[in-house]
């Protein structure tokens, strides 16, 4: 696996690199937002970590940047920021995890394999399906668009589509948090069940209607997918 990294703590940087060693990972470490832009779209990549705050260009823009070439690289963004606004604008823009620092090394370790466990799934799995039709959506996963009731739903970041994938093909199952982050990220529960908050929030107002939300809370248990008008 090589996996681009883009942080200009140098400390983090050797920590990481250690565990990389360990698992056999080749990393390429980057220190400035300006050259890890460049490495990031002129070369291939398994996976790309992504430092939030960067000289020269942040991790933010260059993350936004990478998705619109159509790039689909799977990306980790580490952050200090830890507000639910901080966490969605990282999500809207693309990235498909965040780990908040100080952060075990173990659990960076834990979410590279899923993320990239994931990614490999479906490719994999489109090859088998290539598409999902409901009562009101219609969702192609070779081309990765939605269409509700006919017409076609923009700007739904990779893992929003992931999430509308997996409930569309699950209605009206009832899915914990824990188990959403399972199926749809690949991990088990490390502790940050917002996550899957965050990207629910989003979808609703992506998709839903005043009283047809489709994601609904089933309150002390987690979330299920139901296409009924309450």
């Amino acid at each position: 696996m090589k996996v681009l990294v883009v942080e200009d703590n140098e400390n983090v940087c050797s920590m990481i690199d250690m565990f990389f060693i360990k698992e056999g990972i080749e990393g390429i470490f980057i220190h400035d937002g300006n050259e890890g832009y460049k490495r990031a779209i002129n070369e291939e990549w398994d996976l790309i970590v992504l430092d939030w705050m960067l000289p020269g260009m942040d991790g933010v823009t260059i993350c936004r940047k990478i998705r619109e070439t159509k790039n689909m690289v799977p990306i980790i963004m580490l952050t200090a920021k830890d507000s639910e606004s901080d966490q969605v604008l990282g999500l809207e823009i693309g990235a498909d995890d965040y780990v908040t620092k100080p952060f075990s090394p173990l659990t960076l370790m834990a979410r590279i394999k899923a993320v990239t466990r994931r990614a490999n799934q479906s490719n994999q799995t489109m090859e088998q399906m290539e598409v999902i039709e409901t009562h009101h959506f219609k969702i192609n996963k070779e081309t990765r668009e939605v269409f509700l009731d006919g017409h076609i739903i923009p700007d739904l970041t990779p893992k929003e589509f992931d999430l509308l994938v997996f409930f569309a093909q699950h209605p009206r199952q009832v899915f914990t948090r824990e188990q959403i982050l399972d199926r749809v990220w690949g991990y088990q529960y490390y502790g940050d069940e917002r996550t899957v908050d965050v990207h629910i929030k989003r979808l609703r107002k992506k998709i839903g209607r005043e009283k047809q939300p489709f994601f609904h809370t089933v309150w002390g248990v987690g979330y299920k997918f139901d296409e009924m008008v309450e």
